[in-house]
């Protein structure tokens, strides 16, 4: 108990709980901790394109059999469509069963400014998004932090050290050098998580007050439900069909959920998911390149809250979709959902883009969510951390990269480390 609070996972709970309790009984000076959050969080961003770059350009170097690398990839991409899409239908039963949009006074909600989103989303489509992956060079893919350019160029690069064979090996060995010392350096940030948890959510309550959640209180639960419904049931089944345990999956990865719940942003979590999921048994080529895509192409929770959002909108000014409709709105989704991968305040571009599309629900209805979406980003978030592991381990064990000794190991020292923690 005397070395509990030397636990990450203490501290960060005990950061969460001291800035909720500050946003409550002093907002103004809870306010003024934004700063606190988003200067850890831009820690993290400082290093994760260099991390990701390194990761995937060291996991295509070593697997040197380039069929092998089209193949995960093409793997991890079919699974994400299917899993994202098994999302988007979760969250549209939900919200036609529970109908939290019905009954609510549009008029009488608080709303934000939306300008910015609707000017964006009226011009987001998916061409754009795939001319977007390819930068205009490749330090401007590092300057911008723009993960899914950084992946682009990170393959390309990858492929190119693979295919010098032998000639490339010196390369290769000093960019593994170059790895541990960002590891590293992710090591020492993650020492200031707590405080940036305290800061984030000191600002949260602060700015948007607890009494923000009466109005759309409905539209939350079914939005938190929903996402343990996927976690605990669809990812929980799949993980059983190839084998995994959920349950020591998310005790594995409970610092992450932790850290992602303190800081509302899964890239918090990244660099530190890439070194977990390798730790717990998945080779590091299969880690380096499904991690990074997933981050743009399998995002589970967005993709509840999107869907969820979409109806709760169209109930609460009344709009009644029929079933055609509510599959067009499926397969819109399907397509924008992907075209605000890396985009900041992506959740409410796409929710413009995608009602601009249909032209059925009001598009300024999106300002009815706005108040709350901060509440609702956490579950999103560890949503979509959780999935992008789950899905590593599921790619991992279909391509025979994954070591069972390696993840009893383990979970064998994390358990040590835990209770050395609280003797």
């Amino acid at each position: 108990m005397r070395r509990l609070h030397k636990n990450l996972t203490f501290q960060v709970l005990v950061a969460i709980a001291i800035g909720i309790a500050l946003g409550v009984l002093a907002p103004d000076v809870a306010k003024k901790m934004k700063p606190v959050g988003d200067t850890f969080v831009n820690l993290v961003k400082m290093v994760i394109a260099p991390v990701v770059f390194l990761t995937i350009v060291l996991g295509i170097a070593n697997m040197h059999d380039l069929k092998r690398v089209g193949r995960v990839g093409g793997k991890a991409l079919l699974y994400f469509e299917i899993v994202t899409t098994f999302a988007l239908l979760i969250g549209l039963v939900v919200v036609n069963v529970l109908k939290p949009g019905e009954g609510l006074a549009a008029s009488t909600l608080a709303k934000g400014d939306i300008s910015a989103f609707v000017t964006q989303g009226k011009s987001m489509n998916f061409a754009d998004f795939l001319t977007h992956i390819v930068p205009s060079s490749m330090m401007d893919a590092f300057a911008k932090g723009d993960v899914l350019q950084v992946v682009f160029v990170a393959v390309l690069f990858g492929v190119a050290l693979a295919l010098l064979g032998d000639a490339g090996r010196p390369l290769t060995q000093v960019l593994e050098t170059l790895s541990t010392v960002f590891f590293k350096i992710v090591g020492i940030v993650m020492l200031v998580a707590p405080i940036g948890a305290f800061g984030a959510m000191a600002y949260t309550i602060g700015a948007f007050g607890l009494s923000a959640l009466v109005p759309l209180a409905r539209l939350m639960l079914g939005v938190y439900s929903t996402m343990a419904i996927f976690i605990f049931v669809v990812l929980n089944i799949i993980l059983r069909v190839y084998g995994f345990s959920l349950w020591k999956y998310l005790k594995f990865i409970r610092e992450e959920i932790v850290i992602v719940l303190g800081t509302s942003s899964s890239e918090a979590a990244l660099p530190r998911m890439l070194a977990k999921m390798e730790r717990y048994g998945c080779a590091k080529p299969v880690v380096g390149l499904v991690i990074p895509a997933g981050y743009s192409f399998n995002l589970d929770g967005t993709s509840i809250y999107l869907s969820m959002a979409s109806i709760f909108i169209a109930q609460a000014f009344h709009v009644n979709l029929s079933l055609t409709q509510q599959v067009e709105l499926l397969g819109v989704l399907m397509l924008t959902s992907k075209g605000a991968a890396g985009v900041t305040g992506s959740g409410f571009i796409v929710l413009a883009s995608t009602l601009s599309a249909l032209q059925v629900v009001p598009v300024e209805g999106i300002a009815l969510v706005l108040g709350v979406d901060r509440f609702m980003s956490e579950a999103r978030s560890i949503t979509n951390l959780i999935g992008n592991g789950a899905a590593t381990l599921v790619i991992a064990r279909s391509e025979g990269a994954f070591d069972e000794a390696q993840r009893t190991r383990a979970e064998s020292e994390l358990h040590l480390e835990r209770v050395a923690a609280r003797a």
